[in-house]
Formats: C-alpha cells, sequence, structure tokens
C-alpha cells in the first residue's frame, strides 16, 4: 500500500489529514486540541496581528511627538490595566487600591534608579531599565502578597473598602516619607529609562525621544499582554474562574482559595509597580499626589469601558481613557461655555472627571462587555452575513 492508502478515510473517499493539519476548505475545522488553544488559532487573527503590528512600527514615522508620548502613556496604562482586570475581572476580587501599588512600582523604581550623591534622596544608582522595572515590579507584589490574607478572609463590599483603604494608607506615606518621595509640592526625579546605555528618554541621531519611548512601552506591552493571556489560558487562569463564579464549588472540588487569591493579588500587584515605574519614566517627575483616589477610578474605568475578563478589552480600555484627556481639550472650541482653565468653572477637567461615571454607568447598562463586546457584535455579525444568526 501506498502512504496514502494508510491514512485514515474521512469518509468521502480522501485521507484524513495529518494531525495538526486542518482539511482543506475548513478553516474552521479543529483536528488536534492544540490548533483550538492557539493564541492566533484562525487565518482572521493572524491577519489581523501582522497588519497591527506593520501599522504599530509605521506609526512613529508618521505622528507627531505629543502624540507618539500619549500613545506610549496608553501602552503602560494598558499594562496596569491588564493586572486590575487579573484580579478583578478574571478572579473576582475588587479592588480600588490599584493607585496604591502603582505607587510602590513607581517609588521603588525611582530609589533604584536614583542618584546615590543626592543628600535628599535615597538613590541606588541603577539605570539599567530591567532593573528597576522589575524592581518596581517585585516591590508591589510583595505588598500584595502581604495584602492577600485580607482578601482571602473578605468579599464583595467589604474587600473594596479595605483595598480603597490602601489608596489613603499610601498617600499619607507619599505625604510624609520625604527622603523617598520628595514631599509634598517638591517631588523627586522618576526611574532613568536606560537600555545599554542608552538613555531612551533624550533624542539619538536615529529617533526622537518620544519615538524611542512610545516603541519601548509598545514592546513591553506586548510582551505584558501575551503573558496575561497564558495566565488567563492556564491552570491559574481557570482557577481565577472557579473562585470568581462560585468560590464554595470551587474550594469542594479541590481548590485552595486563599491561595487562588493570594495569587490573584500578587501577579496583580506585578503588573501595577511595573505599570507605576514605566508611567513616571516617560514624565520624569514623580509627585505624591499622583496616586490619588482619581487614578484607581480611572483604572476601574479602563476595566469597565474596554471589557471586564479580557485581555483585548483592557486594552482598549487603557487607550480609550488615555485619548479621552486629549478630546476634552478640544472641547472648548465648539462649547464656549467650557474653560480650559482649572480655576474656572465649568472647565474641561470637571468634565473629564464627570466622563469617566457617565461612561462606566453607560457601559455597565447598556454593554457590559465593553469596547471588546462591542467588537464581537461586530465581528459575528460579518461572519454570519448575509444571514441573521
Amino acid at each position: 500500500m501506498t502512504a496514502v492508502e494508510n491514512q485514515p478515510s474521512t469518509g468521502a473517499g480522501e485521507p484524513a489529514p495529518a494531525k495538526g493539519r486542518r482539511p482543506l476548505g475548513r478553516p474552521m475545522l479543529y483536528t488536534a486540541y492544540g490548533q483550538d488553544m492557539a493564541l492566533l488559532n484562525t487565518g482572521a487573527k493572524k491577519v489581523a496581528v501582522a497588519v497591527l503590528l506593520v501599522v504599530g512600527l509605521l506609526l512613529p514615522f508618521v505622528l507627531e511627538d505629543d502624540l507618539l508620548r500619549l500613545l506610549a502613556t496608553g501602552a503602560v496604562l494598558a499594562i496596569g490595566a491588564i493586572g486590575l482586570n487579573l484580579v478583578t475581572g478574571y478572579a473576582g476580587q475588587v479592588s480600588l487600591g490599584h493607585a496604591f501599588f502603582l505607587g510602590i512600582g513607581a517609588y521603588t523604581a525611582a530609589v533604584v534608579s536614583g542618584d546615590p550623591e543626592d543628600d535628599q534622596l535615597y538613590g541606588l544608582g541603577i539605570t539599567f531599565l530591567p532593573v528597576w522595572l522589575i524592581a518596581g515590579g517585585l516591590a508591589a507584589a510583595a505588598v500584595g502578597f502581604v495584602v492577600a490574607p485580607l482578601a482571602s478572609r473578605l468579599r464583595g463590599l467589604y474587600l473594596a473598602i479595605v483595598t480603597l483603604g490602601l489608596v489613603f494608607l499610601g498617600t499619607h506615606v507619599w505625604n510624609e516619607w520625604d527622603a523617598v518621595t520628595g514631599g509634598i509640592g517638591v517631588g523627586r526625579p522618576a526611574a532613568d529609562p536606560v537600555l545599554f546605555g542608552v538613555d531612551l528618554s533624550r533624542r539619538t541621531e536615529v529617533f526622537s525621544a518620544d519615538q524611542q519611548l512610545y516603541l519601548l512601552m509598545t514592546a513591553l506591552l506586548v510582551v505584558f499582554a501575551l503573558l496575561g493571556r497564558n495566565i488567563a489560558r492556564s491552570a491559574i487562569g481557570r482557577s481565577f474562574a472557579a473562585v470568581r463564579d462560585r468560590d464554595i464549588a470551587a474550594e469542594v472540588t479541590g481548590v485552595d482559595v486563599r491561595k487562588v487569591k493570594r495569587r490573584a493579588f500578587v501577579i496583580s500587584g506585578f503588573y501595577a509597580g511595573c505599570a507605576g515605574a514605566l508611567l513616571y519614566s516617560i514624565t520624569g517627575y514623580l509627585d505624591p499626589s499622583s496616586f490619588g483616589l482619581l487614578v484607581s477610578v480611572q483604572f476601574v474605568a479602563m476595566v469597565l469601558i474596554g471589557g471586564v475578563s479580557t485581555i483585548s478589552g483592557s486594552i482598549m480600555g487603557a487607550f480609550f481613557i488615555a485619548l479621552l484627556p486629549r478630546l476634552t481639550r478640544e472641547l472648548p472650541e465648539y462649547l464656549p461655555f467650557l474653560s480650559s482653565s482649572a480655576t474656572e468653572t465649568p472647565n474641561v477637567f470637571q468634565v473629564e472627571t464627570l466622563l469617566y461615571g457617565l461612561l462606566i454607568v453607560a457601559f455597565l447598562l447598556l454593554e457590559p462587555r465593553g469596547l471588546f463586546g462591542l467588537w464581537v457584535r461586530i465581528r459575528n455579525y460579518w461572519k454570519a452575513w448575509p444571514f441573521s444568526y
């Protein structure tokens, strides 16, 4: 017999495809679990990712520097939003203390990267980006590990109140610990984004500072997004979902609920710490007032507007919130009664804060799955077109 004759038949007189290969003309038919579990399990996803990568690489040569800096900020916010979505969306642990973990990461990175000869501020003088980035993430993760036992005993509104208390605790620490933060109204320099001897916050012969920061933050977002997506698809992610949906049933089936909650806060803290370290390396400056309650509300808005329990939704929501101030700054041209000055009322900053609340309520009522849910609707419509099902 030939090799073709030895292959099993599909029932139509044709040999079955080799394991791991899809039959010709059946792009959605999976013949192995690996195909179904792949991140890019369809041709459309592969094409979409390729297009996004090409567009992302071309943007630095098309857009102005101020918009590139805004997109770099959006990429860092997306990293923090993914961390919050892992603990709140996937694990079901409501956290309003994300700003606290961002502050820990930001100040840890600033201390590691700071000038050791400065008599007023702590500094170790290690400016290599991977060192202070990992240090910021690990410091926030360690605090998450300490906070986690409280989470294992509380849930819902009680847990939200406890994590909210962390924000006020952090505000007090940042205001009083002058050797680390610089004090109220003074602040301190943020971590320097130095990679292999190149300070990415300074212009080079080839790229501007904003182009370099955009490319760096986008690359890091891809890494953290892939890591988060794989966490969600792993046994860890499935245990998160089990605790979120019914923690008592999960415990009966052998899931260590306390361990799962602790792990969720540690992972979320690591993401938040890294995001805090990166966020203020873009601006170059840290102030104790940078980590208030509004920052936590902004991250909650990113998750709810983008889509709970989705990595893609976290990214969508983060970029939406990052670009929102840019849009509100244009409102005075069309609404003359709005002022662009914070000392006058009403002003664009008040409108911006108001929009956070309105958008959260609107998405919860009209589209609970957020922007990602809207995308799924559009995608399913065109997949089924011209049929309605």
